[in-house]
């Protein structure tokens, strides 16, 4: 595909004026003098060359809370940047808090996508008869796209482009690996001021079940942007479930409004209903027999897709298309995260992406060089057979102590919790309230 207009110097603009709208993930201070951060270094020199300016001397503090973990805003002691610290807490209570943090953990450590957050580091674990906590070092990013929607900061067409492309090149990423998300939101999509995103939180994903006789729990995904077929009952479903809550999202960039925001999910259930009308029989297969009951006892309710035009100036013929194609009942026939990227309305954002934000182009004297694959899939699907084995949480805990001391082996002089910090202490404070 040959792009046009490489002269471009900026994306869209800055988001956000200033240096942020509110972080999403956490640092902490990692400065080994008297009163400093949590983190400390085995052993450490800053070279005064790597010394952090004044304004970049930002105080440690917590950007971020999930229900797996807390995240601060902190720096890195080796090079004096501002990372992301997040905190992942009784992690060996039980055999699927271990198993589910285990997985959240190696995947941070597997993924190598622009769009999606990864693990820039591990904190160095105490004895294992010590170790009941996990600490994750990430990029920091500076705020998160709930923030940017409910701001006064005005949204174009041009910035509605860019993140969604962004948001459904990282889809594509995650489920070319066999991994499902299950938890796609707008919190859960960190930005930078220069638009820049990248899909985190991964606490709910798990790898896709192709056995469809195989139950997977129903809950996951926040209410708002969850899957018709997940509200109903249905004990298998796949990467279908992604895409509807990125479809969900769309239609919140696109009118500054939560497009479903009900109160219980068979509220949820009805004001999808209302938007697409009755589904058919056909997708209702899967669903339990109370959800089944409830819609075919209802009255049959014709399609109102047409009020999407409504949700702004940018809900154009092309953008509302794609929007329907996402928005499907039946997952079986609701496009897929790679199909999506090839509709027309995304190829704006695929051009501003490449031209002057991502990774894999680079301008030469002569123009910018365009990689020949812009949307990657994963080199190899991610592995969960170590699950199989996992059978215990003593077992657990010394797989996980394991994988941390040997993801450390010949890199960085490891880090690792001082803790009597001030900002520690703050840290544990803010953690445990």
């Amino acid at each position: 595909m040959a792009f046009h207009g490489a002269g471009r110097q900026t994306v869209c603009g800055d988001l956000f004026p200033g240096s942020e709208l509110g972080h999403k993930y956490f640092c902490v201070n990692s400065s080994c003098s008297a009163g400093g951060g949590a983190a400390v270094p085995q052993p450490y020199s800053n070279p005064a060359s790597e010394v952090p300016s004044p304004a970049e001397m930002e105080p440690d503090r917590p950007i971020g809370y999930g229900a797996f973990g807390v995240v601060w805003s902190v720096t890195d002691p080796r090079d004096g940047r501002k990372v992301a610290l997040k905190k992942m807490p009784n992690v060996f209570q039980n055999l699927v808090s271990c198993k589910r943090v285990f997985r959240e953990l190696r995947m941070l450590c597997f993924f190598k996508h622009d769009n999606v957050l990864s693990a820039l580091d591990i904190l160095q674990p105490p004895q294992i008869d010590c170790f009941e906590e996990i600490y994750v070092i990430t990029e920091l990013m500076q705020s998160d796209l709930h923030k940017v929607i409910v701001s006064p900061q005005p949204l174009t067409t041009d910035h509605i482009k860019v993140f969604l492309y962004q948001i459904l090149r990282g889809l594509k990423y995650l489920h070319s690996a066999g991994i499902l998300h299950r938890d796609i939101k707008p919190g859960n999509l960190l930005v930078n001021s220069n638009c820049l995103l990248k899909i985190c939180d991964f606490g709910l994903a798990r790898v896709e079940e192709p056995d469809p006789s195989r139950h997977m729990t129903q809950e996951v995904v926040t209410q708002y942007y969850r899957a018709p077929e997940v509200l109903m009952g249905c004990r298998h479903y796949g990467s279908a479930i992604d895409v509807w809550s990125v479809g969900c999202i769309f239609a919140e960039l696109l009118g500054r409004r939560i497009l479903f925001q009900a109160q219980s999910p068979i509220q949820q259930l009805d004001l999808i209903t209302d938007l697409l009308g009755t589904p058919p029989l056909s997708a209702l297969a899967s669903a339990c027999e109370g959800a089944r009951a409830h819609i075919l006892r209802g009255p049959h309710k014709p399609p109102s897709l047409s009020v999407l035009y409504m949700l702004s100036d940018g809900a154009t013929h092309e953008a509302v298309h794609l929007l329907c194609r996402m928005l499907v009942f039946d997952p079986a026939k609701r496009i897929s995260g790679s199909d999506a990227l090839s509709h027309p309305y995304l190829d704006e954002g695929r051009l501003r992406y490449h031209t002057c934000m991502c990774q894999c182009c680079y301008s030469v004297p002569s123009g910018r060089v365009y990689t020949r694959d812009f949307e990657p899939v994963a080199e190899r699907p991610f592995s969960h057979s170590y699950e199989n084995s996992l059978l215990s949480v003593w077992q657990g805990k010394e797989l996980i102590h394991r994988f941390i001391t040997e993801h450390q082996q010949g890199k960085r002089v490891p880090l690792c919790i001082n803790p009597q910090s001030a900002a520690f202490k703050t840290f544990i404070r803010w953690s445990s309230s």
